[in-house]
Parts: structure tokens; sequence; C-alpha cells
């Protein structure tokens, strides 16, 4: 086995749906669990069969999808709970069963009104009766961050010696500190005797805020496997954060670890878990927050402009993202403002830039953050007042959709005085009259990006369409507004082609 390797367990789909509110179907999570094995997870913990037979029948379904990863499902430490999770598992073409008990004198005394003894009975059993189902039994010590660490250390070598395979040393309370929980790791690889025979598995809380950086405490001291969930969502303030603890072992190569994470796909797959679950992530969240890689000061936009590395220690497009985010407000300078309109295709050469930027500074005085349109506004292109100098120029659109029409549409251009028209058929009116406008240009123009916003609210409101497109490797914008969704798209497509010729 790699000593290097850190093998990555997620539990979005068991204790991430545990949160009031985020619970998925079963066609949903088989959705989440695809996204979760193309990242390149180990471990998905699919459910916890016995509490439900919808979750019974998700961990049956997760089994079927998906091939990669090991499925996993939770149970008690009691025959009932493993019967329910073998049987759930029976199409897994790798499945792991996930049992354990509490190990901490307060969960023995109050949760179990048992003894030290009798519990330590009752998880050498469990994890004897779950291999009789699989090889592959992970153990939990569940509040081990509250155990005596002797007693743990005598569970863990217990249950190894019964086939546990993995042995999960949980802080289910989020109590320790990181130096505390890394000690306590460590103590169990210098007292467990046959330690070596399993992996050592954390599973931390976020009660503290202290999750991520207690999970990797235990990586440095002797884990091998961290469980985390996306976005960091579970009960109460959470879990440990799949792509803080990806992103920190791929950034700090000097510890030396590594996992099989594709981190490309952490921000689409965390784009996902929040639109599914409906739980929204905090703008400032580490990695994936919408402020993540944004900058507002104009000292570090400045400094981010001429290198990114001297306030981004993560390049954006590592975990999936486009760009850096360059936010234009009040504190914005200069280089800021030019980024943004070369952007936008502004010719520097022909603009006065000092001019520009005091009128920018008062546009910014009166609202807190300046969009494209304010920009557009600022330029004089916001209201059409240069349209006639475009060298290319709508001057008739006509579509017609419904159900069951196929969306057709004619388009009428004027390029450099010259008329041209072409017809089009589409999946929609959208895509029907860029495929017309295509029939007129004939060039390689790919659409990238594609929004429509409207600018107040209500159905007679004026709708803001931007479009990003790219041609011969370079990218364009273009913004139009109307209160025809159509004819705005139109004219944002167009703006963009007057920037490319």
């Amino acid at each position: 086995m790699d000593k290097n390797r850190v093998y990555v367990f997620d539990t979005t789909l068991r204790d991430g749906e545990q949160v009031p509110g985020c619970q998925l179907t079963t066609v949903e999570k088989i959705i989440v669990a695809k996204k979760l094995e193309a990242l390149g997870v180990d471990i998905i913990e699919a459910g916890f069969p016995i509490s439900s037979p919808g979750d019974f029948q998700s961990v049956v379904e997760i089994s079927k999808a998906v091939t990669e990863p090991v499925i996993c499902a939770l149970t008690r430490a009691n025959t009932t709970d493993i019967d329910a999770a073998a049987e759930a598992l029976r199409f897994a073409k790798r499945k792991r069963i996930h049992t354990g008990i509490g190990s901490s004198d307060m969960h023995i005394k109050y949760k179990f009104n048992s003894t030290r003894e009798q519990i330590l009975e009752r998880a050498v059993a469990a994890v004897k009766y779950a291999r009789n189902f699989t090889d592959d039994v992970e153990f939990f010590a569940e509040d081990a961050g509250r155990a005596d660490n002797a007693y743990l250390a005598q569970m863990i070598e217990a249950v190894i010696a019964a086939g546990a395979t993995t042995v999960n040393i949980p802080d289910t309370n989020g109590y320790c500190l990181p130096d505390q929980y890394g000690a306590k790791i460590k103590y169990l690889v210098d007292h467990v005797s046959n330690i070596d025979k399993a992996i050592i598995s954390v599973h931390c809380h976020n009660d503290l805020g202290l999750a991520t950086a207690n999970t990797i405490a235990g990586v440095i001291n002797g884990a091998r496997q961290v469980e985390c969930t996306i976005n960091g969502i579970g009960e109460r303030a959470g879990n440990t954060s799949l792509e803080e603890v990806a992103m920190i072992l791929k950034t700090h190569h000097g510890l030396g670890y590594h996992t099989n994470i594709n981190s490309k796909g952490i921000y689409e797959i965390s784009t996902l878990v929040e639109k599914m679950m409906r739980m929204p992530v905090q703008p400032n969240k580490a990695i994936v927050g919408r402020n993540a890689f944004a900058h507002s000061s104009g000292i570090h936009q400045d400094g981010v402009l001429k290198h990114r590395e001297n306030y981004e220690i993560l390049n954006p497009e590592d975990v999936g993202i486009n760009s850096n985010s360059i936010i234009l407000t009040a504190r914005s300078g200069r280089h800021a403002l030019k980024h943004h309109l070369e952007r936008l295709g502004y010719k520097m050469d022909k603009i006065n830039l000092d001019e520009v930027y005091q009128r920018f500074l008062e546009m910014a005085d009166n609202k807190k953050e300046i969009s494209d349109a304010d920009l557009l506004q600022l330029m004089g292109d916001g209201d059409n007042k240069n349209y006639d100098d475009k060298a290319i120029k709508v001057t008739l659109l006509q579509v017609v959709c419904g159900d069951p029409l196929r969306p057709m549409a004619t388009v009428k251009l004027r390029i450099n005085g010259e008329d041209r028209e072409a017809s089009a058929a589409g999946n929609g009116p959208v895509n029907a009259t860029i495929n017309a406008i295509h029939a007129i240009i004939k060039d390689e123009i790919e659409l990238d990006e594609f929004s429509i916003q409207a600018m107040h609210g209500g159905s007679e409101d004026i709708s803001k369409v931007n479009m990003r497109v790219k041609h011969k490797g370079q990218a364009f914008y273009g913004f139009g507004y109307s209160t025809d969704i159509v004819n705005a798209s139109v004219h944002a497509y167009v703006d963009a082609l007057n920037k490319i010729y």
C-alpha cells in the first residue's frame, strides 16, 4: 500500500443528508454518487439502510449505478442493522459495512447505560458478525474525541483482531483541538500492537470550526482515510469539508500526502449539492464560496493582475472555476477598471482612462458594486447610443415557436452596409436565432456562456442577457437588453460579434 496515499471517504449521502431539509430522492442520490465517482472519491457512504425503506433502497440503487468506489452502509453494533446493510449492499461491486458503538465514558454511561467491558464485547461481536458478509469492515468508536486514550486503544486493538480493516476515530462532537486530536491518533499508532493491520480513519465535526484542522492533524499523525462531505454539510455545524482537505493536501506539497481527487471537478459537484440539498454555500466559504477568489481591494486587485500568486495560493482553475473575480467597488483602482473594460472588448488605446476612472468613482460612490451593465452605461453603450457605429446590426428578427411547433428563426443583418439574411431551426427560439446568425457569418464561433437576468422582476421587466463567445481561442463578451428575451439574446450575441470583427 502507498503509505502517502490518503483515501477519501465521502459521507455526503449519509451524514450530510441527515440535515433537516436536505433529504434527497433515490434518483437525486444516484446523480450525486456518480459525480462523486467522477471526482475520484474512494469510498461512498451511501446510507443507513435500517433507518428507512427509502435509505435501504438508495443503497441498493447506488450499488448498481456506481462501480469504481467502495459502497459503504452504516449500521449500529447489532445483528439486525448489519443484516439490513448486507442485504442492501448485495449488488455492490466492492462493499463495506461500517459498524460501531460509543467509546467515551459519557456515551457508555448516559447513552448505553452500560460498562466499558460490555461495550467492548458488543464492539467485537459486531465486527465478527459483519465479517460474515464482507472482508471490508470499518469500525467507528463514536465520541472517540472525548474517550480515554488507554480504553480507546484497547477497543481498537480488539476490533482489529476481530477483523476490522479500517478503524474510524470520530471527533463526534467537534470537541478536540488539533494538537489533542493529532496526539490521540499518534497514541493509537504507538500503543495498538496490530494497528498496521488496519487503516486509521478520521471523522471530524465542525462544532468549534476545527473539523478540517483536526482532520489534517490526524493525517499528519498517521491516519490514511479522511471522512468528509461536499461543502462541509452535516449534522449541527457540519462535517469536514472534502474540498478543503483535498486542496490542503494538494497545496502543501511538503506534507508528502496525496489523494485520488480530480480537483477540477470540485466546483461542479459543490454547486450540484448546493442546489439539490437546498443548502446555500456561504459566500466566504473556503475553496467554493462565491468570494473565495474575489478581490475588491484596489491593492489586492493590482497585485493579482500583476501576478496571481501575490494574493492567491490556489489557482481557481484547479477547482473548476474559470478565473478569479475582480470585483469593482469604490476601492478599486485603475488597473482593475482597465482589466474589466478590456474584458468587455474596449480598446484601451482609444480611451482616456483617467477621465473614465473619475466617472467610475462617482458611480461607485453611489453603488456598493459595479456590474458589467453599469460599465456599459458608463461607456455610453448601456442604452445602445453607439449602435449606429457598429459594423454588424440586426435589421430583422422573426421567430416562430410553440408546442408542438419546431422553433424557426429568420434574421437579417446589415454588415458594413450590406444586408444578409438566413433562416434556421433550433431546439429553442434563441438557439434557432443563433443558428441563423451562424449561417450568415460562416465562422467558427463557440457560445461559451449564456445567462439571462431580470433587471428588477416581473413579467414585463427588462431582461439583461450576458454572453461569452470564443473565437480562435479568445473570449469576447456581449450584452443585450430588451423586454423580449430572444431580442435581448440576439443583440448580446451581435454585440460580441462586433467586438470580434
